[in-house]
């Protein structure tokens, strides 16, 4: 079975999980991302006592670090368009995975507060591109050699990267607590340089040129994009940011919230936080399968949306049942966004998807500071639980956005089906 550009379908009936383990790439950019997932994960919630405890900062200089991550969507950028320029995505992967390495590495054995600041903004930032590396190596396979399954690929190997995030807080915390902090960051940079093991000596496929490329697939880029051409990427991902703001504000405020005010058992707490990874992991999968009948776009749509009603729960239900329903409808919005998210932002810009993906992926440092800001001010003005407000409204902006995109996404769907038709049947004149 081909497509129209003559690449070889895996037959309908092949699932997804197992086009993923019996293809290479697929399979190692799985336990990549896992490993990733696990380490990063493990190193974010506890950096800040990192550097109170052994380096004697204060609260608020441990606070500012997270600023630092603020230049890695510049690196993001740069890394992606020397990727679409070159097509060598694995290279620059083990490259970013080694710096990745180097520079946590380096930061367990600081001794200068100083020293972990300078080096997540210089080199940390330009690590953090490893990821998207992946993605864009993943999508130029899948151009390739097509699968009916392409958008479920890209979903699972997501799933791999979630899978460490629920993992690596719990050990991360454990190392801290048995070995030390410095023991757990000598951890998270050697999981950062065990991404390159599994991929061993795999070479991804180059990108098709534009002759050989289906209408909209990826294409190597003989040129960066122009701002124009990446405005739609770059409004998905401002929408985006609106979204993933309130992430900062819900850890930095509800178990502050639980713990202080509402003075919940601390299983109970636990319970709370651990219910949202997952309903993320279990609604994965079904999200790539509504978004294909009713439209990504709108699906997102509907995922803000359960945003906004989630943080409306955290902000005015002043009860452990409320904050549960709130923790859920968050599974909701991240199975849906970390499901399809990486995949729109590459339909955004297919002739540079390495740029997009980095674009995509590294805003998370701005929404992490966007939310810390806003958290932070609002915390002050009106105080807890009332600052979960200011994430809904974020949130609302972006399902107002969203909505918009979702409109034109139908029209564009509506307009390429209808010049699919008229290519297969064309109209006669006779």
């Amino acid at each position: 079975m081909t497509d129209g550009g003559g690449a070889t379908l895996a037959p309908a009936k092949a699932s997804t999980i197992r086009v993923v383990l019996s293809h290479p790439l697929y399979r190692a950019s799985t336990l990549a991302l896992f490993l990733s997932g696990l380490g990063m994960s493990a190193a974010a919630p506890l950096i800040a006592s990192f550097l109170i405890t052994e380096l004697g900062a204060s609260f608020t200089v441990a606070g500012l670090y997270y600023l630092t991550s603020l230049t890695a969507p510049v690196a993001g950028y740069l890394v992606g368009a020397r990727s679409d320029r070159t097509g060598r995505r694995l290279g620059l992967f083990r490259i970013c995975a080694v710096g990745g390495f180097l520079g946590w590495l380096g930061i367990a054995y600081s001794t200068e507060l100083w020293m972990p600041f300078v080096i997540s903004a210089v080199v940390l930032g330009f690590a953090g591109a490893a990821t998207s590396q992946l993605f864009a190596a993943i999508h130029d396979e899948l151009t390739a050699q097509p699968t009916v399954a392409n958008d479920g690929v890209v979903a699972v190997v997501r799933m791999a990267l979630t899978a460490g995030w629920v993992i690596g807080p719990v050990l991360g915390s454990f190392l801290a607590a048995s070995a030390g902090y410095r023991t757990m960051l000598v951890f998270v940079a050697v999981a950062t340089l065990a991404q390159i093991v599994p991929l061993g000596t795999l070479r991804s496929t180059p990108p098709l040129s534009e002759e050989q490329s289906p209408r909209g697939s990826a294409r190597a880029a003989k040129s960066a994009p122009t701002l124009r051409a990446m405005l739609p990427l770059l409004a998905f991902t401002a929408l985006y940011i609106c979204v993933y703001a309130g992430e900062s504000v819900k850890y930095a405020f509800l178990p502050l919230y639980m713990n202080e005010q509402l003075q919940l058992a601390p299983e109970l707490s636990g319970a709370i936080i651990g219910i949202q990874p997952l309903v993320e992991l279990a609604l994965m999968p079904l999200a790539v399968v509504v978004g294909r009948r009713m439209g990504m776009v709108r699906l997102m749509t509907f995922a803000a949306a359960c945003g906004v009603g989630a943080n409306l729960f955290f902000a005015l239900s002043g009860t452990a049942a409320g904050l549960f329903a709130g923790q859920i409808l968050m599974g909701v919005v991240w199975g849906v966004f970390a499901a399809l998210g990486i995949i729109v932002a590459q339909r955004l810009l297919p002739t540079a998807v390495a740029t997009a993906s980095a674009i995509f992926i590294s805003s998370t440092a701005i929404s992490s500071a966007l939310g810390g800001l806003t958290g932070g001010l609002g915390a002050a003005a009106i105080g807890l639980p009332l600052v979960f407000l200011v994430p809904a409204a974020l949130a609302g902006v972006a399902v107002i956005g969203l909505a918009i995109m979702s409109r034109k996404e139908t029209r564009r769907t509506s307009m390429d089906v209808v010049g699919e038709t008229e290519e297969v049947a064309p109209r006669s004149d006779g």
